[in-house]
């Protein structure tokens, strides 16, 4: 089944739904949404030195030292 075809089903399954329900839905659609950024979290922090390149990257773009995205692109 694709993406599409389940993003349908779910979404006729939500439009069925009472407003109590749909409360429920969202509350559960919510902590799905969140548990799906701290995974995307915890993959990130397990790249060796990708925390202490972050914060350099963060410290570096608040000081403005930044480099033009034309200068770093690929140029075929």
């Amino acid at each position: 089944m694709t993406s599409t075809e389940i993003r349908r089903r779910v979404k006729k399954r939500v439009d069925a739904l009472t407003d109590e329900r749909l409360l429920v839905a969202d509350k559960l659609l919510a902590r799905l949404e969140e548990e799906e950024s701290i995974s995307a979290t915890d993959e990130l922090l397990a790249i060796p030195g990708f925390l202490d390149a972050f914060r350099k990257a963060k410290k570096e773009a608040a000081e403005g030292e930044l480099t033009p995205l034309e200068e770093i692109r690929w140029k075929e």
